[in-house]
């Protein structure tokens, strides 16, 4: 019985002692750090929509090694890695006690070291520390692979081997080895692609693919497929037509056996490295670019890239857009990642850039929508000056008066500085900024009217968000590059579908010199609406448009900012546009023509024919045009004026003075005193209505003259040194073509003047009041500031 008790007490003694091993092992486990490789960042991958790599990047250490959740590793491989390593993974602690008594008895009968005990946790162990090969070693070991299996779960113990497994050189984990031995990820594997990658970690000096490792790779790789077919562990194929293990094991020794590391996919640079900065600490960046479109995009900008050097023009970019989920499919940063010399790595999508006329179709809409205008009526293109700013058409030539839809089909600059004084300049950038324009200037009044046509930068992504906008109906909806799972943002009106329409209408006027023929052969539709963009001093050269379903923007230039004569929109940047619009398709003339049919916004208005406003009783031509129903223009025709004539000699007579003649009623043409100042500037005329016969001299004037310079909100910068009589100020006024005006600065008589002619005043610092009457003593009156620069 003492015997009996003190075996008892002995025993306790002993298993309180494993115990207290047991728990200072547990706390060992969770005081010591784990090893600190096991947290190496991996490489950052950047993907196509489909789930192939587009980009790999090196890992900081200098390796390629990927980032290898579980469920992205072709099953077959894990039941093969599992069968052949580690049968008892999901079941042991880290140490596999089985294994161990196995591989002793067995390496005891066999008087050597025939088998090993190691688990896959010690495996990775021993990749993340390499120690030399010593019983202490090992110890370390599976004190390690047991901290790991109770601080990580056996799923993060299992990614972690198949991140870290070594295949040579500096190649590690099974993703980054599928691309490097077989150019295609390990989502799925042959079983000859299986073998080789359990078969090279067991001694990856030796056997990863030189020409003076294939017959050792080879044997290797024929042993591990025999063994696991033995287990039944490698796959043969469909479970309705499998093969025989035998003709599997034929299949995998006929195959080949790689004998060179490809190259990693280094794809869409610029979009990866510019994705890369946006998502730091991101490895898998899975984006919505498609790889044929990407690469097809690339190659034209390669091509174009030959003509365009030698011309001067050594930077450009070019964005794919597929509007219906508001993708982006291509993204091109630049002709060449290499090229330092002329910023060859900076991204070009995303650098904010002057897009010159680019910008004009969203100012034309909304026009449209507030009432202001309609795509028919006739504007001024003259010079005007605002302050010191006196835009310019790109020829250098002026029109006079012109169709808003040819204005803007034709890049005419003056009618939409006079549109967006109108439309107002914050609201204007309100419509961009919904439209997805973030790199705009926020400080109030820092953007004047040159917004219009070029005195504004942003990126070739945002100009593309504006034309998603105008060709999806006047819905923007946020471009998206990433697929991160968010839900997709509800689309913002940017402009109403009816003006949406009608711009993209007037895009459409204008064709390539080429493109009909071209159309014609390659069935590439008609639905192409387009337009070009060249800044100030020939540094931009812009070409947007929409085919039936996709969105492009081209931009060309030099980061420099060093101009090109050739640097012209329509002829650098347009026919890359047509390439891209056209290798993107559709083609085929049976594609329905969702233009032809106008929304239901729009209604028919009856204007009149030739100032495409609404007509009075003198407009005798009348037609039939689009506006929206909730904002139709309602200024009435001011060219037309009916006047009854004294047929005997053509002068204008009035009620009370006809007796006694024979008169007719005919209709007169009248031009605005700014068009008629233009035009005797440039020593031209027009016929006038005639003037009133003796006696039948008018009792007065229906409207006063309005003052067209200075405008309402101007301010007047002096030079200082310049003399003020060199900075004077024309002082101009609408009114009928016979009045005489008279001017008045602060009171002082300045001199008289015909309506169709200029005053000048010779400005000084302060706050004037202008005063101009005219010979009936209608008057108008501003008052306007004058400061010095400084």
């Amino acid at each position: 019985m003492r015997r009996f008790r003190h075996l008892l007490k002995k025993l306790g003694w002993t298993a309180l002692g494993l115990l207290s091993l047991m728990a200072v092992g547990v706390a060992a486990a969770w005081w010591v750090p784990l090893p600190s490789r096991l947290t190496a960042p991996p490489s950052v991958v950047l993907e196509y929509r489909d789930g192939t790599p587009a980009h790999v990047f090196l890992a900081p250490d200098e390796r390629w090694r990927i980032a290898a959740p579980v469920e992205r590793i072709d099953p077959a491989y894990i039941r093969a890695l599992l069968a052949l390593e580690d049968k008892r993974f999901y079941s042991h602690p880290g140490v596999d006690p089985l294994a161990v008594v196995r591989a002793a008895a067995l390496n005891v009968t066999r008087g050597r070291r025939v088998s090993g005990a190691s688990t896959l946790t010690m495996q990775l162990v021993r990749v993340l520390e390499p120690r030399p090969r010593t019983f202490t070693s090992k110890l370390v070991e599976s004190f390690r692979a047991m901290q790991l299996e109770l601080r990580l779960t056996k799923a993060e113990v299992l990614a972690s081997y198949l991140q870290f497994v070594p295949y040579g050189r500096n190649v590690e984990g099974v993703e980054a080895a599928a691309l490097a031995y077989f150019g295609h990820t390990a989502a799925h594997l042959s079983p000859a692609e299986i073998a080789t990658l359990l078969a090279v970690p067991q001694n990856p000096n030796r056997r990863f693919p030189v020409p003076e490792n294939q017959e050792r790779l080879r044997a290797a790789r024929n042993d591990v497929a025999r063994r696991l077919l033995e287990v039944e562990a490698l796959p043969r194929g469909p479970e309705d037509a499998s093969s025989s293990k035998e003709e599997v094991l034929e299949e995998v020794r006929a195959s080949s056996v790689p004998l060179e590391m490809k190259a990693f996919p280094r794809e869409a640079p610029h979009a990866a490295v510019w994705l890369r900065a946006q998502r730091p600490g991101q490895t898998m960046l899975r984006t919505t670019l498609d790889a044929g479109t990407q690469r097809m995009v690339e190659r034209l900008m390669r091509d174009a890239a030959v003509t365009l050097l030698p011309k001067g023009i050594h930077n450009g970019t070019a964005v794919v857009v597929e509007r219906e989920r508001g993708e982006v499919l291509a993204l091109v940063g630049n002709f060449d990642f290499f090229d330092e010399r002329h910023g060859g790595q900076i991204a070009g999508f995303a650098t904010p850039r002057s897009p010159g006329s680019a910008l004009k179709p969203l100012l034309y809409a909304m026009g449209i929508d507030l009432g202001m205008v309609g795509p028919e009526q006739l504007v001024a293109d003259i010079p005007t000056t605002y302050g010191g700013y006196s835009p310019r058409n790109f020829d250098g030539r002026f029109l006079g008066l012109v169709r808003l839809e040819y204005a803007l089909s034709q890049s005419l600059n003056m009618p939409f500085v006079r549109l967006l004084e109108r439309v107002g300049v914050e609201r204007f950038l309100g419509a961009l900024r919904a439209s997805g324009a973030t790199s705009l200037v926020a400080e109030p009044g820092y953007y004047g009217l040159s917004a219009a046509v070029g005195g504004i930068e942003m990126t070739p992504l945002e100009v593309a968000g504006v034309y998603v906008a105008l060709a999806g109906d006047g819905r923007a909806r946020p471009l998206r590059l990433l697929e991160e799972g968010q839900p997709r943002e509800a689309p913002v009106e940017v402009m109403s579908p009816g003006a949406a329409w009608l711009t993209r209408r007037a895009l459409s006027l204008r064709d390539r010199p080429d493109f009909p023929e071209r159309r014609r052969l390659t069935g590439l539709p008609a639905r192409v609406h387009w337009k070009t963009g060249t800044s100030f001093g020939h540094r931009d050269a812009w070409a947007v448009g929409s085919g039936p379903r996709h969105t492009a923007v081209v931009w060309l230039g030099n980061f420099d900012h060093s101009p090109s004569v050739h640097l012209v929109g329509a002829d650098a940047a347009g026919p890359v546009l047509f390439d891209i619009l056209e290798g993107v398709g559709p083609r085929g003339r049976s594609l329905p023509d969702e233009d032809l049919n106008a929304p239901g916004d729009l209604m028919r208005v009856e204007v009149c024919a030739y100032s495409g406003q609404l007509p009075t009783e003198a407009c005798t031509q009348r037609k039939e045009v689009y506006a929206r129903r909730t904002s139709v223009p309602t200024t009435r025709c001011p060219y037309h004026q009916r006047v009854e004539v004294d047929v005997a000699t053509g002068l204008a007579v009035g009620p009370t003075c006809r007796a006694g003649r024979k008169t007719q009623s005919r209709v007169f043409v009248t031009w605005p005193a700014t068009i008629r100042r233009w035009l005797e500037e440039q020593h031209r005329r027009l016929p006038e209505p005639p003037s009133a016969a003796p006696g039948c001299e008018p009792g007065g004037e229906r409207a006063a003259p309005s003052i067209v310079s200075p405008g309402p909100t101007h301010i007047t910068l002096l030079i200082p040194g310049l003399p003020r009589e060199k900075q004077e100020v024309p002082l101009e006024a609408e009114a009928s073509h016979e009045r005489a005006l008279t001017w008045f600065v602060d009171g002082v008589l300045l001199g008289t003047a015909r309506a169709d002619e200029r005053m000048w005043w010779t400005p000084s610092v302060g706050t004037h009041e202008i005063l101009v009457t005219d010979d009936r003593g209608l008057t108008a009156k501003r008052t306007h500031v004058v400061r010095e620069r400084r």
